[in-house]
C-alpha cells in the first residue's frame, strides 16, 4: 500500500511548468520554444505538441480526460519571424481540433464493459493517425509558412472550427 501512495505523490509532486495546456486566450511566443534546434532539418522552427487521454471505467461507465498541451523543451526555432510563429501556432491548434475530436467520438461511444479498453485505444490511434496526416498536409500545403495565401486559408479554416479571434494573420 505504500508503495502506490508514494508514486502518487512523486507524481504530483513532478513539475510539468514545461507544458503548456492549449487555451484560446493563450499564444504562444518564441520564449517557449525551449528546445535545442535541429540544425541538420529543413525545418526553421518545430512545434511539439501531444493530445493526452487518461481514462478509467468500471462496469457500466467511462471516465476520461483530454488534454492539448504544447512542450516547451522538444519545441525549437531557427529562424524567428511573425509568420513562422504564426505558422507554429497553427500546429497547436490544429492539435486542439483533434483533441475535441477525440473528446466528441468518446461522448458518442456506446459503453461496452467487455471491450471498452480496446475500443478507447482504437478511437484513440485512429483519431491520432488523422492528426498526424493533417499536420503534413498543412505542412505540404502551406511550404512551411512560405506560401501566405494558403498559410491564410489554413488559418481561416482552423479558426472556422475552433471559433473566432484565433487567426493571427
Amino acid at each position: 500500500m505504500l508503495l502506490p501512495l508514494l508514486m502518487s505523490l512523486l507524481f504530483l509532486v513532478v513539475p510539468n511548468d514545461h507544458l503548456i495546456e492549449w487555451k484560446p486566450t493563450a499564444r504562444l511566443t518564441w520564449e517557449d520554444f525551449k528546445g535545442s534546434p535541429d540544425y541538420d532539418s529543413e525545418n526553421v522552427a518545430l512545434t511539439n505538441t501531444s493530445i493526452q487521454l487518461e481514462y478509467g471505467y468500471d462496469k457500466s461507465s467511462l471516465e476520461y480526460s483530454v488534454k492539448c498541451r504544447f512542450d516547451k523543451t522538444k519545441s525549437w526555432v531557427k529562424i524567428k519571424n511573425d509568420d513562422v510563429l504564426a505558422h507554429e501556432q497553427l500546429h497547436f491548434d490544429i492539435a486542439e481540433l483533434f483533441a475535441r475530436k477525440l473528446r466528441r467520438q468518446l461522448r458518442e461511444y456506446k459503453f461496452n464493459p467487455k471491450t471498452v479498453a480496446d475500443d478507447v485505444n482504437t478511437i484513440y490511434m485512429k483519431i491520432m493517425e488523422e492528426h498526424h496526416n493533417m499536420q503534413q498536409v498543412y505542412d505540404l500545403e502551406t511550404d512551411h509558412s512560405r506560401l501566405e495565401e494558403k498559410q491564410a486559408e489554413w488559418a481561416k479554416r482552423v479558426e472556422s472550427f475552433l471559433g473566432p479571434g484565433l487567426s493571427r494573420n
